[in-house]
């Protein structure tokens, strides 16, 4: 009798259950670490946590969050303290104090400031000074309106870290101006300055009628354009000018002031406290020093009584639990597109098998092969300012804060040229190094995994479409139930919002060039013989990130050694690679990861570029006509 058997099935290649196994399990944390973040949020179900949109002049409008603690009410009215974010920032990057102040007992409005978030733009092209970002209609719209009947009118706060600091005093100097002319009390009572003091002028601080603190970093690397160009606000005249605006005649004779002493008196609102933590100014909003200074400068002036010390904060918990779903949401993306490829056909089509890699480099090889890798790193950290600079030439009025369709990005106009030039340079130097070199040393272009058509080429990108909503759609899940999204300190993935897919017609073809121009370097140029995966990802991360990051490393070791940035102009440039960098490192991983399941370069950066390109342009200021 035969032994007949079963034919047992050859295993596949992209094996549909480990890719589902991997992407349900990512899904969970996410869902599981917004709903924690959300207890953190609303203090476990104590504070009310909504959105609101809210209509303010010239048909502007502003983005916000309320946190209301369910203490409030009409019959026991809580002071109100409108938070207003820096520049490049939203809502949520300021969540942490937002929560901190609702522990207390405090209803806090948390606003995107205009043309940054889900706000509109400003006809004014001076907005933190002229409207305090839209803070000054919130605090209008508290004052004098009974809508917010569990608001305690006569206990209105402001306050705002960097360019927000400067709308919390102009908020200040402004309502203390209508006070004088109306003979009443000012609708501020209070306001705290973070991160700013540019604006501490006599002409400022003559008409404030409020309780005013400040804190300022002491190695913020904006204080080279301090009166003194430090950031030592000891015998600073801006810090002398304010605690002499409460001190009136006895202030006259003041030399130093004492770092967290306060000053003046409450009752007559005329109080000055000035704090100045040994930080850097991006990190300022989340040291738990600063926030403890704010946080006991609103319990002293609003004579809270019966709250949470100072010290005593939960926010950080928030921000970890955010950084988790961050990681699952971007671990989840590998794991969809497998899911994909093996079990919808027509994306099936798209896998091939991984072509060989080029021989590794021996001899001169390897020397080309280094200096490649070191000369397009010098490249990169070369041409970042240059093409910054270029940019406010090039689009004058997103530069100059001008409402505008024409790349209105202001911000990322910079990164997008940068990344343009580079993307052209990187073709360059891989064609021309194949050219002169490569051929002759067995390399061959089948290897690059660069032969495609028109057909293969529209599948990955309806491949990426579908991994991209996928990205977005579960955020917006999260937000919907959770009121939360992904972020760790000031970078975020953001919901999604409708004017960003104009936005993303307009730029990301742009940033596809570098996006493509990595893959193939990765793919390519860095896929060698003999060589691990994790060492080959390592080495792509590295040569993609290190140009960037050493202009970060130049500006802070020039900060450190003489107390001045390297970059003064273009500091707030510098500040955006914080978040640039890390996206650079990880792109290479996600290339090389689809160059697997597909074995083409394409479907790797039309991914990337997608879900990348949507968080750079959700998280900076747009000046789009209202």
């Amino acid at each position: 009798m035969s032994d007949v058997r079963a034919a047992a099935p050859e295993p596949s290649e992209h094996p549909v259950s480990p890719g589902l196994r991997w992407l349900c399990g990512c899904v969970l944390v996410v869902l599981l670490a917004g709903f924690l973040a959300s207890r953190v949020q609303t203090s476990g179900g104590a504070v009310q946590v909504v959105g609101l949109k809210i209509p303010t002049q010239n048909g502007q409008w502003l983005v916000a969050d309320l946190f209301r603690p369910r203490t409030a009410t009409a019959e026991k009215p809580a002071p109100l303290v409108v938070v207003v974010p820096g520049f490049q920032r939203s809502k949520e990057t300021q969540a942490n104090l937002s929560i901190e102040l609702a522990r207390r007992g405090v209803v806090v409005i948390a606003i995107d400031p205009y043309a940054q978030g889900g706000s509109s733009s400003s006809t004014s092209p001076r907005s933190a000074t002229e409207e305090g970002y839209g803070a000054f209609a919130v605090i209008e719209y508290a004052a004098s309106t009974g809508v917010l009947n569990y608001v305690d009118k006569a206990r209105l706060g402001v306050t705002g870290h960097s360019a927000g600091g400067n709308a919390a005093l102009q908020a200040a100097s402004t309502f203390g101006r209508e006070a004088q002319q109306s003979g009443r009390p000012s609708k501020v009572h209070s306001a705290f300055v973070s991160g700013y003091v540019l604006t501490l002028t006599e002409r400022t601080l003559r008409t404030v009628r409020s309780n005013v603190g400040i804190s300022y970093a002491l190695h913020d690397e904006g204080a080279y354009r301090n009166e003194l160009k430090h950031g030592d606000l000891r015998r600073a005249p801006e810090a002398l000018r304010l605690v002499q605006s409460g001190l009136g005649r006895e202030g006259a004779g003041l030399q130093e002031v004492e770092m967290d002493r306060w000053y003046g008196d409450l009752a007559a609102r005329t109080a000055r406290v000035v704090h100045n933590e040994p930080l850097l100014h991006p990190f300022q909003p989340y040291s738990t020093v600063a926030m403890a200074n704010q946080l006991a400068f609103f319990i002293k002036v609003f004579g809270l009584a019966d709250v949470p010390p100072p010290g005593d904060q939960v926010w950080y918990w928030k921000e970890l639990l955010c950084l988790v779903a961050l990681v699952a949401a971007f671990l989840a993306i590998v794991p969809l597109a497998r899911v994909l490829l093996a079990g919808v056909p027509y994306f099936g089509a798209l896998v091939h098998p991984v072509p060989p890699a080029q021989p590794r480099p021996q001899g001169v090889g390897r020397l080309v092969y280094w200096t490649l890798f070191v000369l397009g790193a010098l490249i990169a950290c070369f041409t970042y300012i240059p093409m910054a600079e270029l940019s406010q030439k090039l689009f004058v009025a997103a530069s100059g804060r001008e409402q505008t369709w024409f790349f209105p990005q202001r911000m990322n106009n910079a990164v997008m040229l940068w990344a343009v030039l580079n993307s052209l340079v990187g073709y360059a130097l891989f064609f021309l190094t194949y050219r002169f070199f490569g051929r002759h040393r067995g390399v061959r272009p089948e290897m690059w995994g660069a032969a495609t058509t028109g057909r293969e080429l529209w599948r990955s990108f309806l491949l990426a479409v579908a991994i991209w909503l996928g990205f977005f759609l579960l955020l917006a899940g999260v937000y919907y139930f959770f009121h939360v999204d992904y972020r760790v300190l000031f970078f975020g993935a953001r919901v999604f919002q409708p004017p960003v897919l104009i936005l993303l017609l307009m730029y990301a073809p742009m940033f596809f060039l570098f996006f493509l121009s990595n893959s193939l370097r990765v793919n390519g140029a860095m896929r060698l013989e003999g060589e691990s995966e994790g060492r080959g990802m390592l080495l792509g991360g590295l040569a993609n990130s290190l140009g960037l990051l050493f202009i970060v490393v130049v500006q802070y070791a020039t900060f450190a050694a003489t107390g001045t940035v390297h970059w003064t102009d273009g500091w707030l440039y510098i500040n955006l690679l914080f978040a640039v960098v890390p996206i650079m490192f990880v792109l290479p991983y996600y290339h090389r990861l689809f160059f697997r399941l597909t074995g083409r370069i394409y479907a790797g950066p039309m991914t990337t570029g997608l879900i990348f390109i949507t968080i750079l342009l959700s998280n900076t200021v747009c000046y789009v006509p209202v």
